[in-house]
C-alpha cells in the first residue's frame, strides 16, 4: 500500500467502497487522515467498517471541515448529473479527487523523480499497459503494474527512485485527477466511447487529452495519429513545446515510431531505423496489437530501453487473458479466447487475424448485432452460435455462413474442434470471440473466458501455451 502523507491530519470524505475506495481510505488512514467513507450500498458501509474504517453518511457531515472528497471512478462526477456527493462537496468548494490524483501528489512530495507511464486510449489500454510492464520487468527493473487493468493504484508499492509505475487510465480516473503528471504519458487512439458520462466526444477526448497534457518538460507524450482526434491533440501539444512521439500502423511518419510490413521503424532526422519485429508474435497478432505494440516501444525507449531488449521483450509477451489468447493447439488447429469481444467492433479485430476460422459467437446481444461483419464472413468456415443471439445471427449469416446452433459453449466446442480438425484448412483456427455481452449465460466476459479456457484445455491431445497470459 501506498500511505497517503499529503492530507495527513485533515479530514478526508471518501466516497464509493468498491475496492478501489476501500484501498483509497486505508492508504488515507496509513497516512495520517482523519477519513469519512460512504456508499449507497449498505454493503459497502458495512465491508468497510469491517475493515476499520470509519463510516458516516456523506449528507450528514459537516463540509465545512472536509479538505477533499475521493470519488471511486465509477461515480458519475459530471453526467449525466453530478451524484449528490459531487454536489454537495462543490456547494462548499471542495475539491472532489480520485486516487490516481492521490498517487500524483504522493509521488511528487517523496519521489518526483521517480518514472511514472500512463496509459490511456479507447481501445488498447490494457494490453499495452500489460506489455510495457512485461517489457520493463523483463530487464529486471521493479515495476508496479496496476490502475484501471484490475489492481487499485495506491495497492501498489510506494514511489522511489528506480522503481517504475505503470498504470492503466480510465476516463473517469482522468477527470479524477486534476495534476496527472506522468513521466511517459500515452494516448493509443480515440472513437467515440462513454458518451454517458462524458456528455460529448469533444468532451470526451479532452479529458483524454489531459493525461498526455500533463506530461512535464522533460518527460515524453506518446500518441498515436491514427484518427483526428489523437492527430489533433498530439500537433497541439507539438506547437506548445511538449516532446512528442507520434505512433502510426497506418502510415509511414518522418518523426516518430510506425509500422510498416510487421517492423516498428523510428524516424527520424529523414532516416528510418528498424527497432523491432512483429512477425510471428502470435499475442500481437492484427493491426490493432500493432499499435498497441508500437506505443509500448516508444515507452520503452523513453524509459532507456535498448532495441534488442525490445525485441526479445515483445517475443515473450503471452498477451492478456480474453483477448487473443492463445489457449493451446491440437495438431493445426489453434484454439484462441477472445471472451473480451463483447461487441462487433471488438470481435472484427479477432477476425480480421485469421483465416479459416471456426468461430464461436453469441450471447446476450449488442445492438446493431454482427451485420458490420459481412466483409468478414468468408473467412468463416462456419459458425457456431450460443446464447440468446443466435436466432438473430442466424439470420445475419443465413446462406453467408456454414451455422448451427449448439446452444452452449461446451456443445459449440465440441463442433467447432471437431470440424476443424477434419478441415483441409493449413491452420484452422476456433476462434471464440462472441461480438456479444456475456450476462444470458454468465458472470462477466472473465467467466465465460475461463469456461472457455477450461473446455478447450480438457481436449485430448492439446499442446497448452507454453506462457499464461496476463489477467
Amino acid at each position: 500500500m501506498i500511505p497517503i502523507t499529503t492530507f495527513a491530519g485533515k479530514k478526508i470524505a471518501v466516497f464509493g467502497l468498491g475496492s478501489s475506495g476501500l484501498v483509497s481510505a486505508s492508504a488515507l488512514l496509513a497516512g495520517g487522515a482523519d477519513v469519512v467513507a460512504f456508499d449507497d450500498a449498505a454493503a459497502g458501509v458495512a465491508k468497510a467498517s469491517a475493515g476499520g474504517i470509519p463510516s458516516a453518511d456523506l449528507r450528514e457531515v459537516d463540509w465545512s471541515k472536509i479538505a477533499a472528497l475521493v470519488l471511486a471512478p465509477g461515480v458519475p462526477l459530471t453526467h449525466p448529473a453530478p451524484h449528490w456527493a459531487v454536489q454537495l462537496a462543490r456547494k462548499t468548494n471542495v475539491e472532489v479527487i480520485g486516487d490516481v490524483e492521490l498517487f500524483c501528489r504522493e509521488r511528487r512530495r517523496h519521489a518526483p523523480s521517480a518514472p511514472f507511464v500512463a496509459i490511456t486510449g479507447t481501445n488498447g489500454k490494457s494490453t499495452t499497459t500489460a506489455l510495457i510492464g512485461h517489457l520493463t520487468a523483463a530487464t529486471g527493473m521493479d515495476t508496479q503494474l496496476g490502475g484501471n487493468i484490475g489492481t487499485a493504484i495506491l495497492s501498489l508499492a510506494p514511489p522511489q527512485p528506480g522503481r517504475v509505475h505503470v498504470i492503466e487510465c480510465s476516463s473517469y480516473q482522468i477527470d479524477l485527477a486534476p495534476s496527472l503528471d506522468p513521466s511517459v504519458g500515452i494516448l493509443i487512439n480515440l472513437s467515440e466511447d462513454h458518451l454517458d458520462r462524458h456528455g460529448t466526444m469533444q468532451n470526451y477526448a479532452a479529458v483524454k487529452e489531459r493525461l498526455v497534457a500533463g506530461v512535464p518538460d522533460d518527460g515524453t507524450a506518446i500518441i498515436g495519429v491514427d484518427d483526428e482526434w489523437c492527430e489533433k491533440i498530439a500537433a497541439g501539444l507539438a506547437r506548445a513545446g511538449k516532446r512528442v512521439v507520434q505512433i502510426s500502423v497506418r502510415r509511414k511518419l518522418s518523426h516518430g515510431l510506425y509500422v510498416e510490413n510487421g517492423k516498428i521503424l523510428r524516424a527520424r532526422g529523414g532516416e528510418s531505423v528498424l527497432i523491432a519485429e512483429l512477425g510471428g508474435i502470435g499475442s500481437l497478432r492484427g493491426l490493432h496489437n500493432a499499435q498497441n505494440a508500437a506505443c509500448a516501444t516508444a515507452a520503452a525507449l523513453a524509459l532507456g530501453l535498448n532495441s534488442a531488449t525490445i525485441q526479445a521483450g515483445l517475443r515473450s509477451f503471452p498477451g492478456l487473458a480474453h483477448r487473443m489468447e492463445q489457449v493451446g493447439r491440437r495438431g493445426a488447429v489453434l484454439f484462441v479466447n477472445d471472451s473480451k469481444a463483447t461487441n462487433a467492433d471488438s470481435a472484427a479485430q479477432a477476425l480480421a487475424c485469421f483465416h479459416d476460422i471456426f468461430w464461436i459467437a453469441g450471447g446476450q446481444p449488442k445492438t446493431g448485432g454482427i451485420e458490420s461483419l459481412r466483409s468478414f464472413f468468408p473467412r468463416i468456415r462456419k459458425a457456431y452460435l450460443i446464447g440468446e443471439a443466435s436466432d438473430q445471427f442466424a439470420v445475419t449469416l443465413a446462406n453467408a455462413v456454414p451455422h448451427e446452433i449448439a446452444g452452449t459453449l461446451d456443445k459449440a466446442l465440441a463442433a467447432a474442434a471437431r470440424d476443424a480438425a477434419a478441415s483441409s484448412a493449413h491452420e484452422p483456427v476456433v476462434l471464440l470471440s462472441p461480438a456479444c455481452a456475456s450476462f444470458d449465460q454468465y458472470r462477466n466476459f472473465e467467466v465465460r473466458g475461463d469456461a472457455f479456457r477450461a473446455l478447450v484445455q480438457a481436449l485430448p491431445g492439446l499442446q497448452r501455451n507454453p506462457d499464461p497470459p496476463q489477467s
